[in-house]
């Protein structure tokens, strides 16, 4: 609990002045001194060799006494806890403190009659003041203070969640009758700076279908932060899994973390930690073509506790991806003989998916006459051209597709292409598949 004063305006004198103090945790009391073991100055790591080595009870047998009014022993270690430096005890803050963004302010404010009379009919109005706004917090307009008698006070606690950065004023204003019946007007101004506790840095990995976020947070205030929630919430038509290593099985199994959930620990001035997670979009054609074209991805929700469990919360801004492409259609590969024999028609399964949410074709499946493609050792068999219907909106089709291999070995199926005659415009080729043609 730390004390501010603060600036005051107004004429004359008043009988009134607000005094406010911080309400925070404290923190523990360490003993600067080193503390020793006599047996480590008169034998030192010699003892583990050979135990027979031990110095003679005669040499610190007063260490221990407590009744030595010269406190000779107060430099020895009498317990190895001792070592620590901690004597037990906690220290309030004396001064005002590190305001950080996310945690919640909290103040003890006292307003002191230093007169000797009494005074009536006391409004008190407590707020806090940012660049953008004015947030009241107290205000007893409606039901006055009846009095403050001489040399007495009034108290009361404010609270605020600190939700923005730079600096804030805690406006504290009393409107009350003096002594001599004058109404007079006392306002404070107790300033302090919020600073961000944390960073958040991320990265984006698309992967095939999968996208991975990875954010970085990193620590920038002086206490070590334990992380109780280091959530991703996921924009709508994404679902998120954190990923974890595998190195701790046994914890992940353990019916115990079902029920407690150990924080992670993000050491003072600067320390990190990486947190991964794999963003996938559902299997239901309409959410994934809402989902396409977007560049949100979702946004964290942080809470951590500080040494002595002072709470804190933050919310990112929303995390932008790079943008998916929107496919209109997709082809895919169902099926393909187990068999394929040199100069023998084989035939392939395929599925043409319309993912918009419009009617779309007829459609013409064949081969690309693009050069890049080199000699085809895979061709078409029979037609070269294979006719499709209309595909309606969210719908798919199935067909097969008749084709000959002219090379034995490893082969490549290549520059299957579907056309719009409708709409006049090519889609995307096929993905190269790969074969093994046999030769008897």
């Amino acid at each position: 609990m730390s004390q501010g004063q603060g600036q005051g305006q107004g004429g004359g004198s008043h009988s009134l002045a607000f005094r406010v103090m911080r309400l925070c945790r404290p923190s523990f009391n360490v003993d600067p001194p080193l503390r020793l073991d006599l047996t480590d100055i008169f034998v030192g790591e010699d003892l583990f060799d050979d135990p027979s080595a031990a110095p003679a009870p005669s040499l610190y047998a007063g260490a221990n006494d407590n009744s030595d009014p010269n406190y000779r022993d107060r430099f020895l270690l009498h317990h190895f806890s001792d070592a620590m430096g901690l004597s037990g005890l906690l220290v309030l803050p004396q001064s005002f403190g590190a305001i950080y963004l996310g945690e919640t302010f909290c103040s003890y404010i006292s307003i002191n009659n230093s007169s000797n009379f009494e005074v009536r009919e006391v409004i008190i109005k407590a707020e806090i003041q940012t660049e953008r706004q004015r947030i009241l917090l107290l205000d007893t307009s409606k039901s006055p203070v009846e009095s403050i008698r001489a040399g007495g006070r009034y108290d009361f606690i404010v609270e605020h969640d600190v939700k923005e950065l730079g600096p804030h004023t805690l406006v504290c204003t009393a409107l009350y009758n003096d002594g001599d019946g004058e109404r007079k007007y006392l306002p404070q101004f107790f300033k302090f700076i919020v600073a961000n506790p944390l960073s958040v840095r991320t990265k984006v990995r698309v992967i095939k279908e999968t996208t991975f976020l990875e954010a970085c947070i990193e620590n920038h205030t002086k206490s070590n932060l334990f992380m109780d929630q280091v959530d991703f919430e996921p924009a709508q038509h994404y679902s998120a899994t954190v990923l974890k290593g595998d190195g701790h099985h046994s914890e992940k199994d353990s019916p115990t973390r079902e029920t407690f959930k150990p924080p992670i620990l993000i050491r003072s001035g600067g320390g990190i930690y990486n947190y991964l997670y794999q963003l996938t979009t559902p299997s239901d054609g309409l959410a994934q073509t809402k989902a396409e074209g977007s560049n949100v991805l979702g946004k964290l929700q942080i809470t951590w506790r500080t040494n002595l469990g002072e709470p804190g919360r933050l919310q990112t801004q929303q995390i932008l991806g790079t943008p998916a492409t929107k496919k209109e259609i997709e082809l895919q590969v169902v099926e393909v003989p187990s068999i394929i024999n040199l100069q023998e028609p084989f035939r392939i399964k395929l599925n043409l998916t319309n993912q918009t949410d419009k009617e779309l074709g007829p459609f013409e499946v064949n081969l690309s006459q693009n050069g890049s493609y080199g000699e085809r050792v895979v061709t078409i068999s029979g037609l070269q051209s294979m006719v499709l219907s209309q595909i309606q909106a969210l719908g798919s089709t199935d067909f097969h597709l008749n084709l000959i291999a002219t090379k034995p070995g490893i082969q490549r199926i290549s520059g299957i292409t579907v056309f719009d005659t409708r709409e006049m415009k090519s889609y995307e080729p096929l993905p190269d598949l790969e074969i093994f043609v046999d030769t008897d």
